[in-house]
């Protein structure tokens, strides 16, 4: 896991730096969606998470349902078209595991998407992450942590 001014950025995922989402494809073909370290970072304690209901569609750019902190209440945003499949269960008793754990347990949903390959164009991964998240955090002046 790699770091950006204080902020994690596994190299493995696909992320969509403006919308502070992240996804990682599954073997079955499905996608698990997350916000990233930054965006749970920005948000600080979150206390509450209200997914989108399992069997919706997942339309790319679209909210998938909202997170809320003392301070903020905003969309986590689909970075794929396609059917959601699975809701995080935990995210209703401890929504907070997403200040923890925003990689791992804290994760969002999972995804079918329609077709992978077109929505992934759109993101980055690797060392273009990291590029892409290193410009983006200078030009706001985003620090985690």
């Amino acid at each position: 896991m790699s770091e950006i001014r204080g902020c994690n950025i596994p190299e493995d995922l696909y992320y969509w730096p403006e919308k502070h989402v992240w996804a990682a494809p599954q073997d079955d073909g499905s996608v698990i969606i997350g916000v990233t370290d930054v965006a749970q970072s920005l948000a600080r304690s979150i206390i509450s998470a209200l997914p989108k209901k399992v069997g919706r569609p997942a339309k790319k750019g679209r909210s998938l349902g909202t997170i809320e902190s003392g301070k903020w209440v905003g969309p986590v945003t689909s970075p794929v078209n396609g059917e959601i499949l699975e809701v995080n269960p935990v995210l209703g008793s401890d929504p907070g595991i997403i200040n923890t754990d925003p990689y791992g347990e804290g994760w969002y949903m999972r995804i079918m998407p329609v077709d992978w390959d077109a929505d992934v164009a759109d993101l980055v991964t690797g060392q273009d992450a990291l590029t892409a998240y290193a410009a983006f955090l200078e030009a706001e002046g985003i620090e985690c942590g």
